[in-house]
């Protein structure tokens, strides 16, 4: 609704960045082209003014002159004033003390009073409550059937005493299905009354004579987000027709200019309290004026994308998913097929898309979106064996070409499809590999670092043991690791008796610093003395002829392995 609004806003403050500093004529010049923006948009012209003089005064003043970002800046004084004529913040229900709480919806003919009536309902079941709809609409024909219809696809009771269509009392309807509530147990009752025009005196004194005899707790003014500049116009007479708290906003979904949301807030003095986004009953949700002006300046609206993920995605399947990850197996293409039927659940892409900063710069890209894509994608998964699923690249060109007969697509689809996991799934491991912070990755790293040394062959043989004492092996749980200290020089690195890497002998020689200045043991070495690099054969002295102790850098610590 609010595309044209918010490629003007993106056109203009994509003027100001990279400029230093703002001076007051380009001030002027902003706030003039964000006014045309405002009332291209069919918002009225008193919030026009008003956002524009106070965008104007901040502007002028220290917050931005000596911001670092003088852009920026200007930007973020847009966007608090946006909120500012959205309500604030978002209101919530006010629930009576003692049940039931009664809810009124009232509204011009036309503007989705009955339709809401079961989207609110079925959002107050989601949040533990027990509604109960009253069908007190008894002029319009069949309203009493569509409600009906409404609540059984909702999973809501409705109590309807009359049949409508001109028959019955709305004033009586509305007091039984009071009693009615209290006797069944329902904590909340959303009267659906009928639709009337603003000059219609008879149909508003109807409202207020519902109003009056039920005393409901909240009543909720619905009106249609694409009627323009004559919705704040009705606004106006139902409040002093009717009264109301709060405003319900429907069809946000479509194709107008949206000035409606913009302007009844800030001139009725009642705000936004909830938003009708689709036809089907789950779109909709509490309005948040903070996330629909970051939507306006092309902010995004991450938190309202991750709520619905929250709500959508099963929670067992994410964990599971998150365990892959962090042990190092990966996802397969049943995983893949699981995360598309949770994506498809959160409704159409593009919608998902546009909600992440930056997507009205790629507005036109999005729009090409195909969500059947998605549907391809799974059908061809779901033509591969479990095998194929599990391990995709034994599948070759006779398997792909089976795959493509059994989902209705060509092989280069498949191949596309198949290509591209395997691209994910390499990328993904190698996310997941440089994230060591991840509960279980340091785990995962250490198990796949113990297969890959086993796989080189770094153990020992099959059949072989441990070496005894007697053979140069560990002489016991007395190891006393690189030197096998004595203090007549038998040690080296393996002294004798004790094994190691000569067996009997030591790989040191007399000890002593001569040699020139080498370390003890390492000057009796023949070649090493002299500048040679010639070892002698290897005698049962080891490398030397006599045995000699390491030097005191090289010597080990009792109960540690040397190395």
């Amino acid at each position: 609704m609010f595309e044209t609004l918010s490629d003007r806003l993106t056109q203009v403050f994509s003027s100001l960045r990279g400029r230093g500093r703002l001076s007051a004529a380009d001030i002027d010049a902003t706030c003039r082209e964000i006014r045309i923006a405002l009332l291209e948009a069919d918002v009225a012209l008193p919030v026009v003014r008003e956002f524009i003089a106070n965008v104007r005064e901040r502007s002028m003043g220290s917050e931005v002159s000596e911001a670092l970002n003088p852009a920026q800046q200007v930007i973020k004084i847009v966007n608090e004033e946006l909120i500012e004529i959205l309500g604030g913040e978002a209101r919530r229900l006010r629930f009576a003390k003692n049940p039931p709480t009664v809810i009124m919806l009232a509204g011009l003919q036309g503007s989705g009073k009955t339709s809401l009536a079961a989207k609110l309902a079925l959002w107050l079941k989601s949040q533990g409550n027990t509604p109960l709809m009253v069908a007190a609409d008894l002029q319009r024909p069949n309203a009493v059937q569509q409600l009906e219809v409404l609540g059984k696809q909702a999973g809501v009771p409705v109590y309807a005493p009359f049949p409508g269509n001109g028959v019955g009392d709305p004033v009586q309807a509305a007091e039984m299905a009071i009693g009615e509530a209290q006797h069944k147990l329902h904590n909340i009752v959303i009267i659906d009354t009928a639709g009337r025009l603003g000059i219609d005196q008879e149909m508003m004194q109807q409202a207020a004579h519902i109003r009056d005899a039920v005393d409901p707790d909240e009543i909720l003014f619905v009106v249609d987000a694409m009627i323009g500049q004559d919705a704040v116009t009705t606004a106006r007479a139902f409040l002093d027709g009717v009264g109301y708290d709060g405003v319900v906003l429907t069809k946000l979904d479509g194709d107008a200019r949206g000035g409606a949301a913009l302007s009844i807030a800030q001139l009725t003095g009642r705000p936004i309290m909830f938003a009708s986004i689709g036809e089907k009953l789950q779109d909709f949700d509490v309005f948040h004026p903070d996330r629909m002006a970051s939507r306006i300046l092309d902010l995004g609206d991450v938190l309202t994308l991750i709520e619905q993920a929250e709500r959508t995605f099963d929670q067992e399947q994410a964990a599971d998913i998150a365990t892959k990850l962090a042990s190092g197996e990966g996802i397969t293409l049943e995983d893949f097929v699981e995360q598309l039927a949770m994506v498809r659940k959160l409704g159409p892409i593009g919608n998902l898309l546009g909600m992440l900063p930056g997507a009205a710069q790629n507005r036109e890209m999005l729009s090409q979106i195909d969500d059947k894509d998605l549907d391809r994608a799974v059908a061809i998964v779901n033509s591969m064996t479990v095998e194929e699923r599990r391990n995709p690249k034994i599948i070759n060109g006779s398997r792909r070409a089976r795959i493509a007969r059994g989902s209705g697509v060509t092989v280069g689809e498949v191949n596309s499809l198949i290509v591209r996991f395997l691209e994910s799934q390499k990328v993904m491991k190698q996310m997941m590999g440089n994230m060591p912070g991840l509960p279980g990755m340091r785990r995962a790293q250490k198990n796949r670092a113990k297969a890959k040394k086993k796989g080189k062959g770094g153990g020992r043989p099959p059949g072989s043991g441990r070496r005894s004492a007697s053979q140069g092996g560990r002489p016991g749980s007395r190891q006393p690791g690189l030197e096998q200290a004595g203090s007549d020089g038998s040690g080296g690195l393996a002294g004798a008796g004790s094994g190691g890497l000569a067996g009997a002998g030591g790989a040191g020689g007399p000890g002593g610093s001569d040699g020139g200045g080498l370390p003890g043991g390492f000057s009796a070495i023949p070649g090493l003395g002299d500048g040679s690099l010639k070892l002698p054969p290897i005698g049962p002295g080891g490398f030397g002829a006599k045995p000699s102790s390491l030097p005191p850098g090289f010597r080990g610590k009792p109960g540690k392995k040397g190395r």
